[in-house]
């Protein structure tokens, strides 16, 4: 037993001085902390590696640089080409055929509305139409009497208010008639009608058909909506932190996911002068060549022409992404450097432009992928 005991000690205190003696190699051995020396976003090269990186160091240098904004939007419909149809006096539907997507021109009847509302309102007119004339030849008289003192001035003074009141009552009702389309210089006992025909205000498209033969129409309710769309604009969406760099005349070009290869060109005509919940503002475009692929509602992809603009540029090489995010690095000591964050446009002519603050020192104006290379490697080891 004793002996058992003997050969495992002996076993222990061996592996203890193999231990022991693998500590002592690591530290005396180079490691990464004297080739590389690593800690989150630092990295420090050996004179070799950094020389065979290739690294440059520099400073930003300003540039006009031409740079296009990404956003995207919606086709839309001027307000004015967008007509929402119904009825002012309400009525029945006595008769209408249209269905969504059908074209119309301006003037054509959408619907036939019968109610005896109709008939009552042309009754009243032509009822008021003949007192009229009575109450304009009382009138004619009693001021012929009231010139020559033969009546009283207050018989006089009630015959002119009747007629006038007489006439307030007659145009009334004329402009009633005009609402629910009956020209009322034509109307006549012969003439009366109990239906109304609903015309088109606009050529155009439509898109809504809320009726059918038999439905009763209040005047709130929308029958029909009517959409032209001969004059189309594109509305973007565009965040706050970029809303101050568009202007009045900016070109655009835009595309749809259905087509991405067709390319339309528009220009920025107007902007709305307010931040919405979401942070963004609402910038609308005219097409300068739209077709009749382009239809209301159509998601639109688009890109901003810039205006030229001194800004602070680097080297494409000088800019590295990680994990959808952009960085560089910057000197810190002798081949020391340091990974930090930046935001960037888009790259012209072989320039960045750099649109947040720059950190100071000297920036990697090259191959700066090999420092990135180089960090990430040593954090995952």
């Amino acid at each position: 037993m004793n002996r058992y005991i003997i050969i495992i000690l002996s076993i222990a205190a061996g592996l203890v001085s193999s231990c022991g003696t693998k500590e002592e190699r690591k530290k005396e051995t180079p490691t990464a902390a004297t080739a590389a020396a690593d800690a989150g976003d630092m990295v420090t090269l050996t004179p070799e590696q950094a020389t065979n990186a290739g690294i440059a160091l520099g400073q930003a240098e300003k540039r006009s640089i031409h740079t296009n904004l990404k956003v995207n939007g919606t086709i839309d419909v001027v307000p004015e080409n967008v007509v929402s149809i119904s009825i002012p006096l309400g009525g029945y539907v006595r008769r209408t055929t249209l269905m969504p997507g059908e074209r119309v021109a301006k003037g054509a009847v959408l619907a036939t509305i019968e109610d005896q509302q109709y008939i009552q309102l042309q009754q009243d007119y032509l009822t008021a139409q003949s007192r009229l004339t009575y109450l304009e030849a009382e009138y004619k008289r009693q001021q012929q009497l009231n010139s020559t003192r033969a009546t009283s001035d207050k018989v006089y003074q009630q015959a002119l208010a009747d007629y006038e009141a007489q006439r307030i009552l007659l145009a009334a009702l004329a402009e009633k008639l005009r609402l629910i389309g009956i020209d009322p210089s034509r109307l006549t006992e012969k003439s009366l009608t109990r239906t109304i025909n609903l015309y088109a205000p606009i050529s155009g498209y439509i898109t809504k058909v809320n009726v059918n033969p038999g439905k009763y129409a209040s005047p709130t309710d929308v029958l029909f909506e009517l959409v032209n769309t001969s004059t189309l604009h594109l509305s973007l969406t565009v965040f706050e932190n970029n809303a101050g760099s568009i202007k009045e005349g900016q070109i655009v070009t835009c595309y749809s996911n259905i087509n991405p290869a067709k390319k339309y060109k528009a220009k920025v005509h107007l902007i709305t002068p307010s931040i919405d919940k979401d942070r963004a503002t609402g910038v609308h475009c005219d097409f300068i060549d739209a077709d009749k692929d382009l239809i209301p509602g159509l998601y639109m992809n688009a890109e901003i022409e810039m205006e030229n603009a001194e800004r602070n540029c680097l080297p494409e090489g000088a800019v590295v992404t990680w994990e959808n995010e952009t960085y560089i690095f910057v000197e810190t000591g002798k081949d020391s450097y340091k990974m930090a964050k930046v935001q960037v446009g888009t790259a012209d002519e072989g320039f960045v432009p750099v649109i947040s603050a720059l950190p100071a020192g000297q920036i990697v104006t090259t191959n700066a992928y090999a420092l990135l290379s180089k960090l990430k490697n040593s954090t995952e080891e």
